[in-house]
């Protein structure tokens, strides 16, 4: 597949569920909100990149933690649905590019984060090296994402089935893979949890839009036959600073 052609299945998508997936968002705000209090160490006074946005999950949580927000996505569809649930969060700008490749300054954020974004991107590393680009020396970096299995058997089919269910789904990682991809980088985990969800499969599908004849397929490679559990890894890395 090329660019276009994946830009536009991924548009597609996504343009579909905008409000379903901005509804569901938000009511999981605060329990996302007190999840990022926990897990990362904020002053207040940071900037933080929000790559691949959607409609603004991470963005609008972490927003009342820190200074500014910076949220980027390429569907213009899940901005303007995150635009317009933005209301109590004036300190969140929205900008429209790709997050493989931002014109965005270097070492610019304090707060380089991801979530749930890799597995939709067909080459995640390219988005690693941003994070890593735009995160100032002695910053942060934070992803969060599906982890495949280990066994690459368990990893083929649990990766067959979510792209039956959401042709936009492109490959989650298994955790080694992931940590490659920080080494690769320079990035220092900091620390590391892994979060296990259990989706009903009829509403996992209807989120993806998948109507028939897909959605019967995709129930013939589901895991389970009512429920789906997925490991979300929950990463904290540090970009080193610089020695003098």
């Amino acid at each position: 597949m090329i660019e276009n052609e994946r830009v536009g299945t991924v548009g597609d998508r996504f343009a579909a569920s905008a409000a379903q997936m901005g509804e569901l968002e938000e009511s999981r705000r605060d329990t996302l909100r007190e999840r990022l209090r926990g897990f990362l160490v904020l002053r207040g006074d940071e900037r933080v990149l929000d790559a691949g946005t959607g409609t603004g999950a991470f963005a609008l949580a972490v927003a009342p933690l820190v200074r500014e927000v910076v949220a980027v996505d390429l569907v213009p569809e899940l901005l303007e649905e995150a635009r317009n649930r933005a209301a109590a969060s004036p300190n969140v700008s929205f900008v429209e590019a790709d997050i493989a490749r931002l014109e965005l300054e270097p070492a610019s954020f304090d707060l380089s984060g991801t979530l749930r974004t890799l597995h939709h991107v067909p080459r995640p590393e390219l988005v690693v090296a941003e994070l890593t680009r735009l995160t100032r020396p002695g910053g942060t970096v934070l992803v969060v994402d599906q982890i495949a299995p280990v066994d690459p058997l368990a990893a083929l089919e649990l990766n067959r089935f979510e792209r039956a269910r959401d042709p936009s789904h492109t490959r989650a990682l298994a955790d080694i893979d992931l940590r490659h991809l920080y080494e690769a980088n320079g990035l220092v985990l900091q620390r590391q949890e892994v979060v296990s969800e259990i989706r009903e499969l009829d509403a996992y599908l209807d989120l993806a839009g998948c109507s028939e004849p897909e959605r019967q397929r995709a129930l013939s490679l589901a895991p389970g036959s009512h429920n789906y559990t997925v490991e979300l890894g929950w990463y904290l890395l540090l970009k080193p600073a610089l020695r003098a």
